[in-house]
């Protein structure tokens, strides 16, 4: 295991970095992660059937009453969001995020990839319209059309979009160094783009517990705004 002072290290010297990150990122700032005691779906039966385009569809009020427990409109960027976006604009840096919370651009992170889509792009299924995401949480119902509104996320039962797929895997192709911060990397796709890694790059984990990848990498254990304070800019 890496010392917090040899990762940073690490990262200070990496020509090129995409960073992969998940909801260990944005639980300083306030927003629960989803499998943890205090999670989102702790209590509930099936929690992935309610964030599902099967539930969207044959039971709309049940998906809206749970998808409207996720939004966490006065969360800030936290010190790891901030020092992501501090390093991209001193060299080639992405991010491609699992999280759906929009941080990382709120942080005015450059290059960002929301490989899950934004909880505040909602637009009407009907008229395809971009409606803001303060009127979807008053009401479900499109009132121009009476279309159903929803967020730009990809349910279960959903494919991603041939964009973000090529840029999610030309943002990880061109780093020298891969950085997995935040996530037990275990949900595919995501926890697949590593097969698109050059050869030569590096892989990094900064994790609270340890992860099981299959290819080389240096493993940080610990909470990641502890190293990310550290990082000086």
């Amino acid at each position: 295991m890496t010392a917090i002072k040899d990762a940073i290290k690490i990262i200070d010297a990496a020509p090129k970095i995409t960073f992969l990150t998940g909801a260990g990122v944005s639980t300083p700032s306030g927003i629960p992660d989803y499998r943890s005691l205090q999670g989102v779906y702790q209590g509930i039966d099936q929690p992935e059937y309610l964030l599902s385009h099967d539930c969207l569809v044959y039971e709309p009020q049940k998906f809206y009453q749970f998808i409207k427990q996720l939004y966490h409109p006065e969360a800030q960027p936290n010190i790891i969001h901030k020092k992501i976006a501090a390093l991209a604009r001193k060299k080639p840096v992405w991010v491609i995020s699992q999280n759906i919370d929009g941080l990382h651009d709120k942080a005015k992170t450059p290059h960002v990839v929301n490989f899950h889509g934004n909880l505040y792009d909602v637009y009407c299924c009907k008229c395809n319209q971009s409606i803001p995401w303060e009127k979807y949480l008053t009401c479900d119902i499109h009132e121009n059309c009476g279309g159903r509104l929803r967020p730009n996320i990809v349910l279960y039962g959903e494919g991603f979009t041939t964009d973000v797929v090529n840029h999610a895997t030309a943002a990880v192709k061109s780093a020298d160094l891969v950085v997995i911060v935040g996530t037990s990397f275990q949900v595919a796709p995501f926890n697949q783009l590593l097969y698109y890694r050059d050869k030569h790059a590096k892989i990094m984990a900064i994790n609270q517990t340890p992860l099981a990848i299959q290819e080389p990498f240096t493993m940080v254990q610990c909470a990641a705004e502890d190293l990310f304070k550290e990082i000086n800019i």
